[in-house]
């Protein structure tokens, strides 16, 4: 709800406050006295565009605040928190306009684009201004009228919730598919490499140790010549020398019983040929495990060759990298199958919500088209109260092969301005005078269903008078019961059911300027505001007793 309006420095108005209340706000004035100038400014802090033109001081830069009670106002709230704005019980939202031109936004003294100004002034006020068409040209606009009507929006908000899951659950199968289908391009050739590896099935540093074996095996007639050559100098010659150590030892055992000093002598030469024969035990042992297989080496030539290849062609350095890469290719290929298993899921998840989204669509289809035709009627008769007597409306409702985000539906409000049989797209075939009068009897029809901000209307009643005028007043009346609606006219009978009565005139400073002023009429002053508006500028006694009996005072 509007709480407060500043303006300062914009066109005429050199200084101006509104604040209305939360029920039916009229504004009067002469022709030319500022009413639309008003409307202007509030444009600003809707999000349209500004320029020095609108400066009446170039010296100074124009301001425009408005405080709105947001207290519960749920999807304001989430707009804010969506952008991470601070969000009180009164939001104050300003525009500036420099003198060099440069326009900003604020929201709670923070910068915001104009663009997300928009969006959160959107929920906060509906300006109806002739030509103002954008509400009848949003097909959701139309949808939640009828809704509204047919008390199917809770309905409609649990099949948005199934169809935003819907949709999520699309998204990611979406995803999946695209990635299983580019994984499949490449799982023949991983899965080539993968069994190349698997038949190799090298062990771990297989390679590695290939190469030493075979090395070995390359020198192995030379190193056995050597191993049997100690072998037999040691122990099996004519004259082993393990055999010639062990005589000097029983030699120098014999004369160490004898001579004391010869114990040390004996002790050196006893550990002397235990080591050399341990070191013939070795020669011999090792001869034996010289492999001299010439089979043998071609088999370890060509596993190391194979290796070396694989080595190469995967650009790797070690037995164990090739595993490693054998074992990653394994993983790929089963994750692609458990992408198969979970996209079959998905599938299977995905139908099933289908098919409860197009029930819930059937019996949201079924609500709105079984009110259609009374609430056809019942603008019918409105329209003909505020003075459209030879206008037809007609709600057209084509059912939609797959689910949207409203449903299975189609709504379009159809118009007929002179009974001609020829029916056109509202927005497209009402004139100014008749959009106003029309979004005012479908906003009176749906004011205790529908969520509204609050409805400014611009000049509803342009072009009636008389039992017409009363009845767009009683409407306004009716639907500020439930809305904030600020209307500005020129009927009296409109004025008269405001709760709150703005007049605005033209002032003439102490410097000759003229400016634009604002106030709020006392009951007197209202009663006499209404009769001129009847009477002229010094209205008669009829003027002023008709004016009491508007205002009913």
């Amino acid at each position: 709800m509007l709480k407060k309006l500043i303006i300062n420095n914009y066109a005429i108005i050199d200084h101006l406050e509104l604040e209305p209340d939360a029920n039916l706000n009229t504004v009067t004035g002469e022709t030319g006295a500022g009413k639309s100038i008003i409307l202007g400014a509030l444009s600003l802090i809707l999000g349209e565009r500004a320029d020095t033109s609108v400066l009446i001081n170039k010296n100074e830069k124009s301001i425009i605040e408005a405080w709105f009670d947001v207290a519960d106002n749920a999807s304001f709230a989430a707009i804010m928190a969506e952008e991470e704005l601070d969000n009180d019980a009164i939001c104050i939202i300003r525009r500036e306009i420099s003198t060099t031109g440069k326009s900003r936004a604020f929201v709670n003294d923070t910068p915001v684009t104009l663009s997300v100004l928009n969006k959160l002034t959107s929920l906060l006020v509906d300006l109806q201004q002739q030509f103002g068409h954008l509400a009848m040209e949003d097909d959701n606009f139309q949808i939640d009228v009828v809704d509204a009507i047919a008390q199917t929006t809770e309905l409609k908000k649990d099949y948005q919730s199934l169809y935003s899951k819907y949709k999520k659950i699309s998204a990611t199968l979406s995803a999946l598919m695209e990635q299983q289908a580019q994984w499949q391009k490449e799982a023949d050739y991983k899965q080539y490499l993968l069994n190349e590896l698997t038949e190799v099935s090298f062990k771990e540093n297989e390679i590695e140790q290939a190469e030493l074996q075979l090395k070995q095996m390359t020198h192995a007639e030379r190193i056995l010549g050597v191993l049997q050559q100690g072998q037999q100098m040691l122990a099996e010659g004519e004259q082993p020398l393990v055999n010639e150590i062990k005589r000097l030892l029983q030699q120098v055992q014999s004369i160490a019983e004898v001579f004391e000093m010869a114990k040390p002598l004996q002790d050196r030469i006893a550990s002397t040929w235990a080591e050399l024969k341990d070191i013939a035990d070795e020669f011999e042992a090792l001869s034996g495990r010289v492999n001299l297989d010439a089979s043998l080496m071609q088999q370890m030539q060509e596993r190391i060759d194979i290796g070396y290849k694989l080595l190469k062609k995967h650009n790797v350095r070690t037995t164990q990298e090739l595993m490693e890469l054998q074992q990653q290719l394994q993983n790929d290929l089963k994750a692609s199958l458990d992408l198969g298993e979970q996209i079959d899921s998905l599938i299977s998840d995905k139908n099933s919500i289908y098919d409860d989204l197009v029930n819930k669509a059937k019996i949201l289809s079924a609500g709105r088209g079984a009110v259609v035709p009374d609430f056809e009627h019942k603008i019918q008769e409105l329209l003909i109260l505020v003075g459209m007597p030879n206008a037809r409306i007609k709600i057209v409702q084509n059912y939609l092969a797959e689910p949207v985000v409203t449903g299975m539906d189609e709504i379009m409000f159809m118009l007929d301005s002179n009974k001609s049989g020829q029916f056109s797209l509202l927005h497209k075939a009402a004139s100014g005078g008749e959009m106003s009068r029309i979004m005012l009897c479908i906003k009176a029809l749906t004011a205790k269903a529908m969520e509204l901000p609050t409805l400014i209307f611009d000049e509803v009643d342009t072009g009636i008078s008389g039992e017409a005028a009363r009845q767009v007043g009683i409407l306004l009346r009716e639907l500020a019961e439930y809305h904030q609606v600020i209307c500005i006219t020129h009927q009296p009978q409109v004025a008269a059911k405001g709760t709150r009565h703005f007049y605005v005139y033209k002032n003439e400073e102490k410097d000759g300027r003229i400016t634009t002023k604002v106030k709020t009429l006392t009951k007197d002053e209202r009663v006499q505001a209404i009769a001129q508006m009847i009477g002229g500028e010094k209205p008669s006694e009829a003027a002023l007793l008709n004016a009491r009996e508007l205002v009913g005072v």
